[in-house]
């Protein structure tokens, strides 16, 4: 008599993260991680290194809060680090060294890319403050002479951050190479879906995936500005540089929340996680889009390349991929 088939078992925490890039996916596990990069000619270019961060891999990594600030500055640089990569794929005559970048070389002895990445890196803060943080209080403050309540102005001002947000994704997606940007990031999800919900890494599989994930850098970024809304409620000085200074330094507290409050939302699955996931998930019906078998294929590459799988589904859920197809039936349904 045939086996009855069974649901999946709840979804385990894998560790791995990863990025969508231009016709790629980077993935990360500890500090080793990959890039996968479909090439013009359809072949998939893997590049595997190690990235410890500014902290080095120190123990500062580990504290609650202050891990939240290191790991956004980190995950920003490897980020630039990686989209750099994959658009000398894309970029005519990418392989010549022009005078400038020999000039750059000579003067930062051969490390001149790590020191425009990190150039870059500030570069992407400062403007993502200015925009998201300062802009929001400069334009609230146009209502001072119609609204003296400061709650009302606070929750105003933590409104127009949010739709500034919100509003900066939407139009983004408009563009051609950002679209496929966010089907590879659809990819990506799909793929660290399938494993953590305990079946073998194929391409059927990774499709009939979710796209979603609350381990989402979009899910961080709205649940930054939502709190940030909480945060600066209780701002109550007068001076107006007093104010942007206090909201500049408590930047890196927001980070430590926020990335506490992800992490809690990637461990577990109560009902106050859910809700407090939601804004997160819905957002990515923007920033994720459905993508098609061959970025499923750039996606199993880059998660093979850092991570072992099948070791992965056999400790978390007793499957053995690689046991006869009777033996697992039954468990790696659904």
């Amino acid at each position: 008599m045939a086996k009855t088939k069974r649901k999946l078992k709840k979804a385990r925490y894998s560790g791995i993260g990863g990025q969508a890039v231009l016709e790629g996916i980077m993935m990360k596990n500890k500090d080793k991680y990959s890039v996968a990069v479909r090439k013009a000619n359809g072949e998939i270019e893997v590049d595997i290194d190690e990235f410890t961060g500014v902290t080095k891999g120190g123990f500062i990594k580990n504290v609650p809060f202050f891990r939240g600030v290191f790991n956004f500055i980190d995950s920003l640089s490897l980020g630039i680090k990686c989209l750099n990569y994959s658009a000398n794929f894309y970029e005519e005559e990418a392989e010549q060294e022009t005078k400038f970048d020999k000039a750059m070389n000579k003067i930062f002895k051969g490390h001149a890319d790590k020191v425009l990445t990190g150039f870059v890196t500030l570069l992407s803060i400062a403007f993502a403050i200015g925009i998201f943080i300062v802009l929001p209080f400069f334009l609230t403050s146009l209502f001072s002479d119609y609204i003296r309540n400061e709650s009302l102005k606070a929750l105003i001002e933590g409104l127009i951050r949010i739709v500034i947000f919100v509003g900066y994704v939407a139009l983004i997606s408009f563009n051609k190479d950002i679209k496929r940007v966010y089907r590879y990031h659809g990819a990506e999800h799909k793929c660290i879906n399938c494993v953590e919900h305990g079946r073998p890494l194929t391409v059927e599989n990774v499709m009939r995936s979710s796209r979603f994930h609350r381990r989402c850098g979009t899910s961080f970024m709205l649940l930054v500005m939502l709190i940030s809304v909480i945060c600066f409620f209780f701002i109550r000085v007068d001076s107006v540089l007093l104010k942007v200074v206090i909201r500049l330094l408590l930047i890196p507290v927001i980070a430590g929340i926020s990335y506490e409050v992800l992490r809690l939302a990637g461990r577990h699955n109560n009902i106050l996680v859910r809700i407090i996931s939601a804004p997160g998930m819905l957002l990515q019906r923007l920033t994720t889009k459905e993508p098609d078998e061959s970025m499923a294929e750039v996606a199993i590459a880059a998660v093979e390349a850092v991570f072992d799988w099948k070791d992965f589904l056999k400790d978390k859920f007793g499957v053995d991929v690689d046991a006869p197809k009777d033996e697992t039936e039954d468990t790696i349904a659904g």
